[in-house]
């Protein structure tokens, strides 16, 4: 299939471009939001970057979709309406943040475009209303067996930790600090320590490219999720791929999707920092940990699986779409 597809949520793209299609990613020189293209990624020959000007009446089989704006977007670009005159799907990428339990999602009334949440935690807090919806876990591609553990020290990967402090739950990082010093890494990894305040044992390990981040990741003794309300993060995926435990709170989709034997699960901060104080002492639980963790992300967030489930829901799409016209003709 040809599938229209703005690059938006650059590591699970990363993941989705390296199925069987050809991906039109529209580029422009002032790139953005809109415009981003490969943006210097190494991805397959498969994704192509295309003006948004070629895209008038472009041979494109899918769009797969993942801002409301991007609807009447790509009407405008194909002339052609997306769920009507070109399938398209929907990926929900995050929880609902406001008026739960009864967010109700943009798309819930209409049943045209399946929406597709990345968790069932997500496809459940959302109110979807009458629209399809399928769920695909995330799937990556394994960077290898990485860990060291060298250092007796936690890493934590989020991007804007401190303006996303709540959701993120970067004001726990002191307390749990207590049990092992914390490096945070990502976009505006700088400003953490400062915004935490002297008292934290917290401190930047920058923002890395990706390979420099594995490697960084890997040398740290355990890995650390305190986000509150959010989608499972892909870095802590990542991270058990690298053969890294992990340290995290349990919420929204980390109690159903991660095995108790990974690491330490908890509501309690007091109670991860205690966890982390023993992974201090100890490289070698830190280690076996750590396997079990990369054997857990291997069996369920393997990329083949997620590339095939994908697969369904692209021909869903479109065999949706066709019995649509059917029906028109035959009415």
């Amino acid at each position: 299939m040809r599938i229209l597809i703005w690059h938006m949520h650059g590591g699970w793209t990363d993941a989705f471009v390296r199925g069987g299609h050809e991906y039109l990613l529209p580029h422009t020189p002032a790139g953005g939001p809109w415009g981003l293209g490969r943006a210097g990624r190494d991805w397959p020959g498969t994704v192509k970057e295309v003006a948004p000007a070629e895209l008038a009446g472009a041979d494109v089989d899918v769009v797969v979709l993942q801002r409301t704006e991007e609807l009447a977007l790509a009407e405008q670009l194909l002339g052609a309406k997306p769920g009507v005159d070109v399938p398209a799907v929907f990926v929900e990428h995050n929880t609902p943040r406001v008026q739960l339990p009864e967010s109700r999602h943009p798309l819930a009334d209409q049943d045209r475009i399946a929406i597709v949440h990345v968790t069932p935690f997500n496809a459940l807090m959302w109110d979807n209303g009458d629209a399809p919806v399928r769920v695909v876990e995330h799937g990556l591609p394994d960077p290898g067996y990485r860990y060291t553990g060298e250092l007796p020290r936690l890493a934590m990967s989020a991007n804007e930790a401190v303006r996303r402090r709540r959701v993120l739950g970067t004001d726990l990082l002191p307390q749990i600090s207590r049990g092992a010093p914390i490096d945070v890494f990502g976009i505006g990894a700088d400003e953490v320590p400062q915004a935490l305040g002297a008292g934290a044992r917290v401190a930047s390990g920058g923002d890395l490219p990706t390979a420099q981040l594995h490697a960084e990741l890997a040398r740290r003794r355990a890995y650390l999720h305190t986000a509150r309300w959010t989608s499972l993060g892909l870095s802590l995926i990542e991270a058990m791929l690298l053969g890294m435990p992990v340290l995290a709170l349990a919420t929204t989709q980390v109690p159903a999707s991660l095995p108790p034997e990974v690491g330490e699960l908890a509501l309690d901060p007091d109670r991860l920092a205690r966890a982390a104080a023993r992974y201090a002492a100890d490289p070698e639980r830190a280690r076996e940990h750590g396997l079990r963790a990369r054997d857990a992300a291997l069996e369920r967030f393997a990329l083949p699986r997620f590339l095939a489930d994908w697969d369904d829901v692209l021909e869903e799409a479109v065999a949706r779409v066709r019995r649509s016209h059917l029906l028109r003709r035959t009415a």
